[in-house]
């Protein structure tokens, strides 16, 4: 390990530590000028940022990434008009310091508050996706955290355009400049030694494919919050409405397939698949999805016309993260249930009914992180529950599960106040 990179990294996590103390205390109209203030740099500097992304794209075929990896990396004027409005949405959020989460007076008088405050340190590791950057570094801000960012090297020049947009925001408002850094280098001996500052950095959250993630979990001394896969199942129950099921399951899948909460497994209710899967999978393929099948699925859709695959065992299991979906047909609700705790990653899965007690079922019995009655996998996102933006989504059963907002981005001390009492 060279001494320099390890120095570098080191002092990097030590001014993050010194700035996160001082944000812990900074008042909330000062995290929230800086929000504002990031939101228009975001929308004056379309050109710039525009411009440093396309030279990450000119090096994206000769890096080997997929298309679905490209669409992750690539910028346009209307996502960064989404990315500027999301940092809006968090400046307009509640302050979630300070917040009083229990309050009780013991016996013997002393008044005990449970009071929601910053975890810290946050370091957060990503590939080809430059929303991270600022949806990361936006929530730690507003709750108080400083962040330490990790980019890939295929995304390294829009994460400089970015954290430098970043920066000019915080010095704007008054607060430390160190609160959001980048670390300068895609050698990967640098995340390395981020992973073992356990003394400076709280907390780690890797945010790409589950190679990236399974290293950083087997490799850190701090502890990672994390989802590894996300292999999301839509199961179309016997009472499905054949014009929702369409719908959903269409948007679930194609709407943006390279994402970690997009359909990659088709279940359909045997009573129902007759009159159900002939309709789903034409218009599935007619958008260029590749139907993996099970024996049964095939025969249906086959008799309809639409072309096949013949699915293997691993293929149940998969996340695709491409125009393919693997589908089969089981026996009923409970059928249904068993599979995607077996087979799946307890991240986003769905259920469309008219039965309500078939969802409160499905609901009730899915071990996931988020599941859905008559609605797409696509809406578990931080922005689409209404947090403003995501850290990340965690499949994790401690501390937080589901699209991490501000409020996961905090942990709680105790405040204990009292008037001289002394323990017998």
């Amino acid at each position: 390990m060279p001494e320099d990179l390890k120095k570098l990294v080191t002092d990097i996590a030590v001014r993050a530590r010194a700035a996160s103390l001082a944000l812990a205390v900074s008042p909330a109209a000062a995290r929230n000028a800086a929000l504002t203030d990031l939101a228009a740099r975001i929308e004056r500097s379309r050109d710039a940022l525009l411009a440093a992304n396309q030279r990450d794209l000119a090096s994206a075929e000769a890096n080997g990434l997929t298309a679905s990896q490209v669409d992750r990396l690539t910028l346009t004027g209307e996502r960064l008009g989404h990315l500027a409005e999301s940092v809006r949405q968090v400046a307009a959020l509640p302050d979630p310091l300070g917040e009083v989460l229990e309050e009780t007076t013991r016996p013997n008088g002393l008044r005990l508050r449970k009071v929601r405050v910053p975890i810290g340190v946050i370091g957060v590791i990503f590939e080809a996706r430059p929303n991270v950057t600022v949806d990361c570094a936006v929530l730690c801000l507003k709750s108080g955290n400083a962040a330490i960012l990790r980019g890939g090297s295929e995304i390294f020049e829009t994460n400089k355009a970015l954290a430098a947009l970043v920066c000019e925001s915080l010095a704007s408002a008054g607060l430390p400049h160190d609160a959001v850094q980048l670390v300068p280098t895609t050698d990967r001996a640098a995340l390395d030694v981020l992973l073992r500052l356990d003394t400076l950095v709280h907390c780690i959250i890797p945010r790409g494919g589950e190679g990236l993630i399974r290293f950083v979990a087997e490799n850190s001394t701090i502890p990672v919050i994390k989802h590894y896969a996300g292999v999301c199942f839509v199961y179309l129950d016997r009472s499905a409405d054949p014009a929702m099921a369409e719908s959903i399951v269409v948007n679930a899948k194609t709407q943006r397939p390279g994402v970690c909460n997009a359909a990659e497994q088709l279940l359909v209710h045997r009573g129902a698949a007759a009159a159900l899967l002939p309709r789903v999978g034409a218009a599935l393929a007619a958008r260029g999805v590749a139907l993996r099948c099970d024996p049964a699925a095939a025969s249906l859709l086959a008799a309809a016309g639409v072309a096949t695959e013949p699915a293997n065992a691993e293929d149940f299991r998969a996340e695709f993260l491409d125009l393919v979906i693997a589908v089969r047909i089981v026996d009923s609700l409970e059928e249904a249930v068993a599979v995607i705790n077996r087979d799946g990653s307890a991240h986003s899965d769905a259920i469309v009914t008219a039965d309500r007690a078939a969802a409160e079922k499905f609901m009730a019995g899915v071990d996931s992180a988020a599941v859905f009655w008559n609605a797409s996998t696509r809406f578990n996102d931080g922005f689409e529950f209404g947090f403003g933006a995501e850290i990340g989504i965690s499949t994790d059963r401690l501390h937080a599960r589901g699209p991490m907002g501000l409020r996961e981005l905090c942990s709680y001390k105790w405040m204990v106040t009292g008037t001289g009492q002394v323990r017998a």
